[in-house]
């Protein structure tokens, strides 16, 4: 130990560019904020994008240093026209790369139950959606796809526990194997 001043305290300058540069070679990770509406029935909402195939949840991708819950607010005014200011995390799920695409972080909140005005005041996006609807959960699951099925099933058990849940690629932690 040479008794020198860490470079922190020694060079302030010098040790807000290390971290600049620690920033930049990190990496990565996209983050997807989605949104669980119900009806009164129950039902789920889902729609339907025209950009890929299969239904999905109301939310999407949020943009550079954007927080998951303003994403998924924002992209909730975008595709519904709702004016939604935030709800419960229901679901973080760690999603492993696959097909083109990195490693990335989904959030699920919980959008609470619309009023039959919320519903009907519903104008989805022609250009990125094409339809909507309110489905029992079964059929919701079903209509998206399996990794999607995992995290909304996951979901609505949180939604009934009222607890968060962590998946890892929509399984639950204690499913999940370490590895080495």
């Amino acid at each position: 130990m040479t008794g020198e001043q860490p470079l922190y305290e020694r060079d302030p300058e010098a040790w807000q560019a290390h971290l600049a540069e620690g920033n930049r070679i990190q990496p990565r990770k996209r983050v997807g904020a989605d949104v669980i509406f119900r009806d009164q029935a129950g039902n789920v909402l889902i729609v339907e994008p025209r950009y890929k195939p299969g239904w999905d949840l109301p939310g999407g991708m949020a943009e550079a240093n954007e927080p998951p819950l303003a994403a998924a607010a924002r992209e909730v005014a975008e595709e519904l026209g709702l004016i939604w200011i935030g709800g419960r995390l229901l679901v973080l799920d760690w999603v492993a790369p696959h097909g083109p695409w990195d490693d990335s972080l989904m959030f699920v909140f919980d959008g609470g139950v619309l009023t039959a005005a919320e519903q009907q005041a519903i104008e989805t996006d022609d250009e990125e959606l094409a339809s909507h609807a309110f489905v029992a959960a079964d059929l919701a699951q079903a209509r998206v796809g399996p990794r999607l099925a995992r995290r909304l099933a996951a979901a609505l058990r949180a939604v009934a526990s009222g607890e968060t849940v962590y998946l890892q690629d929509g399984a639950t932690a204690e499913s999940v194997t370490p590895s080495r």
